[in-house]
């Protein structure tokens, strides 16, 4: 064999041995952190406190039950106060040993006051582990013209004003003890997709909660604090039930308890993740496909939604 005639097959089994290798490396590591990897001690890391928004359905209150299965003292957010004293109530009979206090705040209006009220919370107690979760998107899918200005002023206010604000109201108080940890529930309509036409301003903010996550855990990392934005899929929330129709789990739709667990899971590791398994894979394949043929996917599902509710 000539010797242009070995370099002609070793090259192209050089590179078919580094891509397997870089594969088999990615599905090794993929394997470690989801199944292997222990989770993080909330209380010894962070301190004994958590503040949770959107506390009193889905995803909120399934990771306040979770939380306070760890041993976490609670401070409990949501705009509705007697939701607020059911979920108070349900955690308390499970966890006698945990407080709950509870902060009622509609973040779609003024919340000055109880901001301030959160950032007294935060210095009194030490506040260590904030996970930003509330969040509003359409009613339906629509065209962006179609959508009143009240409606998508909502959806800013909530989805980023909040998330920045108690964020900022947290963060001096970490930033003195040199640790604490912040998670803010982004959304796969954000980063999975290249776009998420009829659901716009939705799919914009969860963009701003992404980069403004990941850019923080840059500032922040070096006092100790760790800012991490989770990259859900569906989940089966009342939320994703009105919009996209889904009525209930299955393999790739966790339960709100299901992506709890996962979640936690995940506080305190990377930057930006997606906890739940199944949500790895499907995002995985999202990657193979040609964005032209996702943005073509993402419009027909949301014209076809749009019919239907009209």
């Amino acid at each position: 064999m000539h010797h242009h005639e070995a370099l002609f097959i070793f090259f192209p089994f050089l590179l078919g041995l580094t891509l397997t290798l870089n594969y088999l490396t990615k599905l090794t590591t993929w394997i470690f952190k989801t199944c292997l990897r222990s989770e993080k001690n909330l209380l010894k890391t962070y301190g004994s406190w958590a503040l949770i928004t959107g506390a009193t359905d889905g995803i909120g209150k399934a990771l306040s039950h979770q939380l306070a299965q760890r041993g976490l003292n609670l401070i409990l957010v949501s705009r509705n106060s007697k939701k607020l004293e059911t979920v108070r109530n349900e955690i308390k009979t499970k966890h006698s040993h945990v407080q709950v206090k509870t902060v009622a705040i509609d973040f779609s209006g003024e919340f000055s006051a109880g901001l301030e009220e959160i950032e007294a919370l935060a210095r009194d107690l030490g506040l260590g582990v904030v996970i930003n979760n509330v969040g509003i998107t359409y009613p339906k899918a629509m065209f962006f013209h179609e959508v009143e200005e009240e409606t998508w002023m909502k959806i800013v206010r909530v989805n980023i004003e909040s998330t920045t604000r108690i964020t900022k109201a947290v963060l001096g108080g970490m930033m003195e003890r040199r640790k604490g940890t912040i998670v803010n529930i982004g959304s796969g309509a954000a980063v999975v997709v290249p776009s998420h036409p009829l659901f716009t301003i939705y799919a914009a903010t969860k963009a701003y909660v992404d980069q403004f996550s990941r850019s923080l855990h840059m500032e922040y990392k070096q006092y100790g604090i760790h800012v991490q934005c989770q990259v859900p899929l569906y989940v089966a929330t009342n939320m994703v039930s009105r919009v996209a129709s889904i009525g209930r789990d299955s393999l790739f739709i966790p339960t709100p308890e299901g992506y709890a667990r996962a979640a936690i899971r995940k506080i305190g590791y990377e930057p930006r993740c997606t906890p739940y398994w199944a949500h790895t894979i499907q995002w995985a394949f999202a990657r193979l496909i040609p964005d032209k043929l996702l943005d073509y996917w993402r419009m027909s599902i949301g014209l076809r939604r749009r019919n239907c509710k009209d």
